[in-house]
């Protein structure tokens, strides 16, 4: 019995001392947030996205009690700032400032060469907006509606062009899906970005494009684009009179969204609090406002309902590229 006691007391001894070790570790980490807080955002300033990562981090500032400052850290269609954020300590002072296309897009490109994999480096803190999207013509465009420039495209199979800001994208992914529901050959013109894309779309050098509302507001307002069809039911926010793209094409939706994002690991309870930040944005009235004014719809969804949003976006565009046979480039 003597004997029996000493072997199960070693365990129990070595319990207690890793327990013990566990509470001095945590007790020596400093509550979250403890020094200024970096939010990164992989493009340029100026635009739509960078504009609703300052949004955010203005509300985050006041709701977290230290400064949240936008890093831009352009390159790499925003991997750059992704693998920032990933090789960040998992504490929750380095957040990225995630879109669609560097979360679930990138992954499922064929050829593309990452620093990370976004789909296991980094995971989802809460998704702050819906990005709407519309297909557009120039102001002088022969088509009056979806329906006129897809018997063009049926009439002229291979001839008709749409602009996008590069391979890859949404606005391309948008578009092969309506080529693939409808049977039709279009050619893809790729820019590099969405106001290199403006000109010769406004000119009717390209036909068409399927692009975010945010970036072509202003243009569809002043009448140097036309807007023929909504191809998310949260534009009607802006433009209810505008049909949807998916009467003509049933089952047609796209859409983009943005949000936070951190290194994997992140403790439950700093997850929450991004949480608790982001959600608090949402319902900001000058962040409502301002975002309304540039086409985004606030949309907030908790850590777990961005990431299945995430992987039903990568099931779908995988489908899309892989049938399209796009390759990154």
């Amino acid at each position: 019995m003597r004997g029996r006691r000493k072997i199960l007391a070693l365990p129990l001894i070595g319990l207690v001392a890793g327990a013990l070790a566990l509470a001095s570790a945590s007790a020596q980490q400093p509550p979250f947030p403890s020094k200024p807080i970096r939010m990164l955002f992989g493009f340029a300033a100026g635009g739509s996205g960078d504009l609703a990562a300052r949004l955010l981090a203005d509300v985050a500032t006041r709701t977290l009690g230290q400064q949240v400052i936008v890093e831009n850290r352009t390159g790499a269609n925003g991997m750059i700032a992704a693998e920032g954020a990933a090789r960040s300590a998992p504490d929750g002072h380095t957040v990225l400032f995630c879109t669609t296309g560097n979360m679930t897009i990138i992954t499922e490109l064929p050829g593309a060469s990452l620093p990370i994999n976004p789909a296991t480096e980094l995971m989802p803190l809460g998704q702050l907006l819906r990005s709407t999207f519309g297909l557009v013509v120039g102001k002088d465009s022969p088509y009056k509606s979806v329906a006129d420039l897809i018997a063009a495209a049926r009439a002229k199979p291979g001839q008709l062009s749409f602009a996008t800001p590069g391979i890859g994208s949404v606005q391309h992914l948008s578009s092969e899906l309506l080529a693939q529901k409808l049977g039709l050959k279009l050619v893809h013109v790729p820019y590099r970005g969405s106001a290199a894309a403006m000109p010769d779309l406004i000119s009717g050098r390209t036909d068409f494009s399927i692009t975010n509302l945010g970036d072509t507001m202003t243009q569809i307002r002043s009448g140097q684009l036309r807007l023929l069809g909504l191809g998310d039911p949260l534009g009607k926010r802006f433009f209810p009179d505008t049909p949807m793209i998916a009467d003509v094409a049933p089952g047609f939706q796209t859409y983009a969204w943005f949000g936070l994002c951190g290194p994997t690991g992140l403790p439950p309870d700093i997850v929450r609090r991004w949480e608790q930040a982001v959600k608090a944005a949402t319902e900001d009235p000058h962040v409502i406002q301002r975002l309304l004014d540039f086409g985004l719809v606030p949309e907030f969804a908790d850590s777990a309902a961005l990431g299945r949003t995430m992987d039903e976006n990568r099931r779908n565009y995988r489908e899309v590229i892989r049938a399209a046979g796009i390759k990154a480039e």
